[in-house]
């Protein structure tokens, strides 16, 4: 019989749900790991690969800056590769190869890299170029002469050294164009110890720097006059001096440098920079410690999802295995969970007691048919020992005798046989149409003379439609044990009525006395196998012991039921209920418990 249960406690259902959980966990997890830590691998190589074409782009651009032609550049671009693992080529605007860092030739890509014009700089790739676009590298004629180094550089010690004993520390580095600088100097120092260490001094422009300066400044000048403006004068830093708006000049300014530059910077040029193998996209690898670390990731969230799986299936078959051990050692299982697993223990459970009760039942079967043949072998052996000493005659008497026990003996031998075919599944019925009153009133006839014997009245009462198909032999045998069984309980004077009647479904059969009846506590046990209500009954007054358990087994085999109601010393009613034809295919079947 199925048992219904909540669905959220099926094991199917709690399987399925945490395998889906498990999964979706590791799969979301394992996802989500391996996107982050491959971006951010992927974020490192690209950003070290990047890295490494800024610096190349930096160290090309300086190139040009520092030099008016493209001449040298190949150890440049040479060494550029060995640093950075790319193929770094370099061409003039019409894509005419300069200089190559080595290799085979290769088809450059339709875009270069980047474009290399120290005098047309965009800020973001170079922001020390500023708003002018001009790279700071590129000083052309403003590049101080050997002796003009020398007696600046030991003009800038001097004054660092006289900073650094008022407790204003700063370094001398050269800049682009061979002027020494002061760096780290403290603003303040600059303001207040500027004229006592000589700063001002160091600010003058050396004669080369002047006559360059110079000659801006007349270009300068020029252009604003063409743009009828106002002249001015720039300092070193290419600032105009008193000018209160640096807007209105910056133009004049940054075109009149470009053009005062022009001859000692490299012409423009694109620059390529390509894959170790020449290939025309970068190709971002991950490094085996990144690759590493991905797989760890990987490898931990699946070992952390198989653990989880493991505790959890030893979670949900603890009970599986708890009910091997039971049946093992054949006692009841613990049943805790009220899922499947907890039901089938419970069915175990049941199953295990039934077993119990049937093996009890075997053996008291097993002792009743050793009895119940053992009387009559009894009989039989006492009065033929009897006769054969002498001490009984052989006479017709004596030979009635022997018969009777002797069909007594086959008696309880074909019902032996009528139950064991019923066990087997062997019980074949012939069904065919009949009615069942007919068949009533026969079974009362042939029982009339002993009833009349036993002083009780048998009557037949019929009402409705009673036909229906069943094995007439069989429903015969059905009818006359529970006939037979009770008139042997009904006292003289008593009333045996067989009822027969319909239903729109069944046909039913009631056998009604007035006998004795039965206790409620053996009403359950009617129907076993040699039981009787008062242990004391012999055979000859009690049966076999197998007309009520023949009687269950025939009425199975029918399709029906058979039930009893009694009170004691008010009698027993025993009720066969049959399916009508056209019904029998839904009848209750055989019992579930056909246990001998």
């Amino acid at each position: 019989m199925t048992r219904s249960f909540p669905l959220r406690r099926s094991l199917v259902v709690r399987l399925t749900a945490v395998s889906l959980l498990i999964a979706l966990g590791s799969i979301a997890a394992t996802a989500w790991l391996a996107v982050q830590t491959t971006t951010r691998a992927i974020q490192q190589e690209q950003g070290q690969a990047l890295s490494g074409d800024a610096t190349i782009y930096t160290e090309v651009l300086g190139f040009a800056a520092a030099n008016h032609t493209w001449d040298q550049v190949g150890p440049k671009l040479k060494a550029l590769s060995d640093q950075t693992g790319r193929r770094v080529v370099v061409t003039t605007l019409d894509r005419r190869v300069l200089g190559d860092s080595g290799g085979a030739p290769v088809t450059l890509p339709v875009k270069a890299t980047a474009s290399v014009d120290p005098l047309h700089v965009d800020p973001v790739l170079l922001p020390q170029a500023g708003t002018s676009g001009i790279d700071p590298r590129a000083v052309g004629p403003y590049r101080l002469s050997a002796a003009e180094h020398s007696d600046l550089d030991g003009l800038a010690r001097k004054v660092a050294s006289c900073l650094t004993d008022l407790g204003f520390p700063s370094q001398v580095r050269d800049a682009a164009s061979g002027r020494p600088q002061l760096t780290g100097l403290d603003p303040l120092a600059a303001r207040y110890f500027a004229a006592k260490c000589g700063v001002y001094d160091l600010a003058e422009a050396t004669p080369t720097e002047a006559d360059a300066l110079a000659k801006l400044n007349d270009a300068v000048n020029s252009c604003l006059e063409a743009q009828k403006q106002q002249p001015v004068k720039l300092g070193l830093d290419f600032e105009t001096l008193g000018e209160t708006d640096q807007g209105r000049s910056q133009g004049c300014v940054d075109s009149a440098r470009r053009a005062q530059l022009t001859p000692y910077v490299a012409p423009p040029a694109l620059l390529f920079t390509l894959g170790p193998g020449g290939s025309q996209l970068p190709t971002f690898t991950l490094s085996q410690e990144n690759l590493t670390r991905i797989l760890a990731v990987t490898g931990g969230v699946l070992v952390l999802a198989a653990a989880i799986t493991v505790l959890v299936a030893r979670r949900l078959s603890r009970p599986l295995r708890a009910l091997t051990e039971a049946a093992q050692q054949d006692r009841p299982a613990p049943v805790k969970s009220r899922d499947e697993v907890g039901y089938l223990a419970a069915a175990f459970n049941d199953l295990t007691a039934r077993r119990e009760r049937i093996e009890e039942q075997r053996k008291a079967m097993v002792s009743d048919i050793a009895h119940e043949l053992r009387n009559p072998l009894n009989v039989i052996r006492g009065r033929l020992e009897a006769a054969e000493d002498g001490h009984l005659p052989f006479d017709r008497a004596l030979s009635t005798s022997l018969l009777e026990e002797t069909v007594l003996l086959q008696h309880i031998v074909e019902d032996l046989q009528d139950l064991a075919a019923a066990d087997a599944g062997r019980l074949r019925l012939h069904p065919e149409p009949l009615d069942a009153a007919e068949l009533a009133g026969h079974v009362a006839s042939a029982h009339a003379d002993r009833a009349a014997a036993a002083g009780v009245t048998l009557t037949v009462s019929a009402h409705g439609d009673t036909g229906l198909a069943a094995d007439p032999l069989r429903l015969r045998q059905v009818v006359s044990n529970l006939v037979t069984n009770a008139v042997r309980h009904t006292p003289p004077g008593g009333l045996v009525t067989i009822h027969v009647s319909s239903t729109v479904d069944e046909v039913v059969i009631a056998v009604a006395d007035t006998g004795t009846g039965i206790a409620a506590a053996d009403l359950p046990h009617v129907f076993d196998r040699f039981w009787r209500a008062e242990k004391s009954r012999s055979r000859q007054t009690g049966g076999s012991g197998l007309g009520l358990a023949i009687v269950r087994h025939l009425v199975a085999a029918h399709g029906g039921a058979v039930t009893v109601e009694s009170e004691v010393d008010a009698g027993s009613t025993f009720t066969v209920r049959l399916p009508k034809p056209g019904r029998a295919d839904e009848g209750t079947g055989p019992p579930e418990d056909v246990s001998p």
